[in-house]
């Protein structure tokens, strides 16, 4: 497949995956985007402002990785129960700063707080793009009251302003959006997110962050986004590496006119809980498909494992395979490598119990070849820009869907320069 036909087929995907929509207006959230000149390129716009005039609920979950960046060290502080701002600044980590990043992000807040009145506890920050270099707070400080200046309310045009002001290696900005009814009053969710490298998170992403107007206890907030984190942003992996910045973040509102959720066992928690689920499952396929250097989005499904753990272990060996990912790349069907990758996951498996199939062709069964594989019918299926993989271990009730892309050259090229 030539490069400008795995192109249209990438957009065709995200387009159809959340995408390309116009996100809605959200009351109580006023967004700005700016550019501070951090990159060479004339106006890209690299930094971006949420303003909550009258607070809101939030809910957050932060990378696990012990080497994180300055932003998740302010951000797990305390905070107060009601969030009015959220700062986010591309090209930099802000990682392995010290004290200079540190420090910057309280000069950050005492500028933004000088026209908004904020205090400490009642801001977020982000920050994405190289690690380990010095913190540019004098060209973000300098921005700052144009930032604010064009604060104005959530629009169609200021969120996806907002999703290209965070993007760094991203080829495409990521939104989501999902609208219900509760009781006959209109609920909206709105999310953006970025990602493209560095990608195999243990809590949430690299960076999203998702917005409703439900009238919802904040407790209840915090679970919604837990429960709904192992098969949405920690189910997708690009490279297998963790970043220093991952963060998900949720806020809510409080302006629909729903009766306040309090309860868990309530079917409108239930409801919503699932409505979450599809924009951060968008969200996180959407990071998965504009992987650095990808031309096709895997999935793979585990089924009959004897535990939650076996089923995900194995999903993530087959997804973090070099030797899987650049197979798929080239387009060969060399289902041996999937079989590997099962071998090695430490979980447990009876390999004359494993069916294997790429699409809906049966390859392996039984330990042994199936009767009914045909090469070429895989070696057409392997030209797909979505390639499904179904295992089953036949062990157990457990499974586990984990979404990946494939490993090209580009994806070399890409981070040989991403410092020039």
């Amino acid at each position: 497949m030539d490069l400008k036909l795995k192109k249209y087929f990438k957009t065709q995907f995200l387009k159809n995956n959340g995408s390309f929509i116009d996100l809605p207006v959200l009351d109580g959230v006023k967004i700005s985007s700016s550019s501070a000149k951090l990159y060479k390129k004339k106006n890209r716009k690299d930094l971006c402002l949420f303003y909550f005039e009258d607070g809101v609920n939030h809910a957050a979950v932060f990378t696990k990785s012990k080497v994180f960046a300055e932003c998740i060290k302010w951000n797990k502080k305390p905070k107060t129960k009601k969030i009015k701002v959220l700062f986010v600044n591309t090209k930099n980590a802000n990682a392995l700063t010290g004290k200079q990043g540190f420090n910057s992000l309280r000069i950050i807040r005492k500028e933004i707080s000088k026209k908004l009145n904020i205090k400490d506890k009642e801001c977020y920050f982000a920050s994405t793009g190289v690690i380990g270099e010095k913190f540019p707070i004098q060209k973000i400080r300098k921005a700052i009251p144009k930032l604010i200046e064009k604060n104005k309310v959530s629009s169609a045009e200021s969120w996806l302003d907002a999703a290209k002001a965070i993007m760094t290696t991203d080829t495409i900005p990521k939104l989501s959006t999902n609208s219900f009814f509760l009781n006959k009053k209109k609920i909206n969710i709105a999310g953006i997110a970025k990602g493209s490298g560095m990608i195999f998170p243990n809590m949430g992403t690299m960076l999203g962050f998702i917005f409703t107007d439900l009238n919802i206890s904040n407790q209840l907030l915090k679970l919604a986004l837990k429960n709904n984190l192992d098969k949405t942003f920690n189910a997708v992996s690009v490279d297998g590496d963790t970043s220093t910045n991952d963060m998900v973040l949720l806020f809510s509102t409080e302006r629909a006119k729903n009766k306040k959720i309090t309860n868990i066992k309530t079917k409108e928690f239930k409801l919503f809980q699932s409505k979450l689920h599809q924009v951060m499952l968008s969200l996180a396929k959407q990071i998965t498909i504009d992987g650095e250097g990808a031309s096709k989005f895997i999935e793979i499904s585990v089924t009959g494992a004897q535990n939650d753990r076996d089923a995900k272990q194995i999903a993530f060996s087959i997804a973090n395979s070099q030797l899987f990912k650049t197979a798929i790349a080239g387009e060969d069907p060399n289902w041996g490598r999937i079989l590997m990758a099962i071998g090695k996951s430490n979980s447990s498996i009876n390999v004359n119990k494993i069916d294997l199939k790429l699409g809906n062709q049966l390859v392996f069964k039984h330990g042994n070849i199936s009767k009914s594989y045909k090469e070429k019918k895989a070696s057409k299926f392997m030209k797909g820009i979505k390639i499904k993989i179904f295992i089953n271990l036949n062990l157990g009730k457990s499974e586990f869907k984990a979404y990946t892309c494939d490993l090209t050259h580009k994806y070399i090229s890409i981070n040989a320069d991403y410092r020039n």
